[in-house]
C-alpha cells in the first residue's frame, strides 16, 4: 500500500475513532441527564411521600389528642355531677346542723 493510502486510512480511522468518541460523550451526557432528571423525579416522589404520611401522622395525633380531650372532659363532667350530687344531699344535712347549733346556742341564752 503506498504511503498516501496509509496516511489517508490513519486519518480516516482517526475521524471515525473521533467520531465513536464525540458520539460515546454526546451518549453518555444524555444518560448522566437522564439518570439527574430521574434522580430528581425520586427525590420529589420521596419528598412527596414524606410529606404526605407527615400529614398522616399530625392528623392521627390530633385524632387522638381530640379523644382523650373529650375522654378528659367526660370525665370531668361525671365528677362534677357526682359533687353536685353530694354537695346537694349535704345541703339538707349542713341546714339542719346550722339550725339545730343555732337552736342550741338560743337555748343556751336562756
Amino acid at each position: 500500500m503506498p504511503r498516501p493510502e496509509v496516511l489517508e486510512d490513519i486519518k480516516s480511522a482517526e475521524s471515525d475513532a473521533d467520531d465513536i468518541v464525540a458520539e460515546a460523550e454526546e451518549d453518555r451526557e444524555q444518560r448522566l441527564s437522564e439518570a439527574r432528571k430521574r434522580a430528581d423525579e425520586i427525590r420529589s416522589d420521596a419528598e412527596e411521600e414524606a410529606r404526605e404520611l407527615k400529614e398522616q401522622r399530625l392528623e392521627e395525633a390530633r385524632e387522638d389528642i381530640e379523644a382523650e380531650r373529650d375522654r378528659i372532659l367526660e370525665e370531668g363532667e361525671a365528677e362534677r355531677e357526682e359533687l353536685e350530687s353530694l354537695a346537694d344531699e349535704n345541703e339538707e344535712d349542713a341546714v339542719a346542723y346550722a339550725v339545730e347549733q343555732f337552736e342550741e346556742a338560743v337555748h343556751a341564752q336562756t
